[in-house]
């Protein structure tokens, strides 16, 4: 098995995010979503006022997985939390640990910081996935739904 590294991402890695995000968009057969490019993706993660952190997973110099992850918070809890927005290892690295790896290593860095919860959303119909979290010992919560507004509603919603 040939080694791998997880670090965080740096401004070289932005292509190499954008292209698994397009692979990601695929897999979850929604790739007609996706408008990230490296260019809009870069000063999130690396300007002057970042909202969200990446640590990508390396195998022989080339990266083959990535998650990127930002703080949010619980006011039941008072305490800030760690919500990854994806997670992502190409097909031939899968079953190598690389993705039980970067989720304890995103585990680690939200006890560091104090966090109260760290939480993730998945799709239903990715059973592969969901038996994995919860064998990593993840609670789904089935009451919960996500709510979003996106596109022209979210310019519609601010005049509501």
């Amino acid at each position: 098995m040939t080694p791998s590294t997880l670090r965080p991402a740096t401004p070289a890695d932005v292509p190499a995010i954008v292209a698994l995000i397009r692979e990601l968009a695929a897999y979850e057969r929604l790739e007609h979503l996706v408008e990230t490019t490296p260019e809009t993706l870069h000063p999130h993660l690396f300007g002057p006022r970042p909202v969200v952190e990446a640590v990508v997973a390396e195998v022989a110099g080339a990266v083959v997985g990535f998650a990127l992850f930002f703080t949010n918070f619980s006011t039941f809890l008072g305490r800030p939390g760690l919500y990854l927005e994806d997670l992502y290892v190409q097909p031939v690295h899968r079953g190598t640990g690389l993705g039980k790896a970067l989720l304890q290593h995103l585990g680690a860095l939200a006890v560091a910081r104090g966090c109260g919860r760290f939480e993730w959303s998945v799709l239903d119909w990715n059973e592969s996935a969901i038996r994995f979290y919860e064998k990593m010992g993840a609670t789904l919560l089935s009451d919960w739904r996500i709510c979003r507004v996106a596109g022209p509603a979210l310019e519609a919603f601010r005049r509501r």
